[in-house]
């Protein structure tokens, strides 16, 4: 009796030790450590993810890079642009955008030199990464509201990442960049920065987890979801301590403290006190569909709600 109770001790000793083993997800984040990441390296070091029985890995890489990992299952999930989600999946990748990072994509156009609305780009030379992405998207969406035509009225300049350089040595009169990066830049240096506000005519929102229809049917996806809705809301609350935290895993070259600051209004939104950080505004998906649609870019008739789901999102984590 004594030797058949010792062996279920010792099964028992190892079915719980076999409960607690955290599961390992692997979630790829853009190009290098970055400030940008901070609520998600927030959530590793205070214990998020482990709260939720996880073990996250982090891989840093381009989204190209990126995507094909996770459609081949070497990645859980990614964080991206929606627009990375929604042109995957409209080509037939069984992908879905499950929480905004940003409630406000940080794309912008700006300039040293005045601009006060979107007309005034007409017999301008804008710089822009390339044709792609959000960037383009929603440079495309601007110039639409103001009947702007590319090539007819405003010139575009392809000119990769160097959109800084680019607007302080003139060779373009303004570039499409981001308010939580060259802008903030720019004011720290001492320069006046002119912006537009792309989100009256493309109001996407940001950069934030993508992952695969298939994730959804189980516990993992909602797990992690969680845990970054926790990182959110704790780099909102208390952006310098969460930059102290992250700084170790972004080093001194990842980005300041003034660009955490700049991004945690982009966090919260009128939405998101109602329906929980890292919800999608329906109305902003259905209005940034449309104009995608208008461009050509989506097929007439394409709805919004096929490319995200705010149903793993946790109301209490506000």
């Amino acid at each position: 009796m004594k030797r058949a109770l010792s062996l279920l001790a010792l099964l028992a000793a190892a079915t719980a030790g076999a409960q607690s083993t955290p599961r390992t997800v692997n979630i790829g984040l853009g190009y290098l450590p970055n400030v940008q990441f901070t609520p998600f390296y927030v959530a590793d070091k205070l214990g998020y993810f482990r709260a939720e029985g996880l073990n996250v890995k982090f891989q840093h890489g381009y989204v190209s890079e990126l995507m094909p990992l996770l459609l081949q299952g070497k990645l859980d999930f990614i964080v991206g642009d929606p627009e990375d989600a929604i042109f995957a999946r409209n080509q037939g990748a069984p992908v879905r955008y499950v929480m905004a990072m940003y409630q406000k994509s940080p794309v912008t156009v700006f300039s040293t030199k005045p601009l006060n609305r979107a007309s005034d780009l007409k017999g301008k030379t804008v710089g822009i990464p390339g044709t792609f992405g959000s960037s383009y998207a929603a440079l495309r969406a601007l110039l639409d509201s103001a009947d702007l035509q590319e090539g007819r009225d405003v010139r575009l300049a392809s000119i990769g990442f160097t959109q800084l350089d680019a607007v302080r040595a003139g060779r373009v009169d303004a570039a499409v960049g981001f308010v939580n990066n060259e802008v903030v830049q720019l004011r720290n240096a001492g320069q006046k920065v002119y912006t537009l506000d792309i989100s009256g005519a493309y109001p996407m929102v940001g950069s934030g987890l993508i992952t695969l229809d298939k994730t959804l049917t189980g516990d993992l996806a909602r797990k992690v979801v969680r845990a970054s809705q926790r990182g959110l809301k704790f780099t909102v609350t208390d952006p310098a301590r969460a930059f102290k935290l992250a700084q170790p895993v972004f080093g001194t070259g990842g980005g300041t403290l003034d660009v955490l600051r700049a991004s945690t209004p982009l966090i919260q939104s009128a939405y998101t006190r109602a329906n929980g950080l890292g919800a999608s505004d329906p109305s902003a998906w259905t209005r940034a569909i449309a104009a995608l649609v208008k461009q050509g870019s989506l097929p007439a008739g394409t709805k919004a709600d096929a490319f995200y789901t705010n149903s793993l999102i946790s109301k209490t984590v506000r």
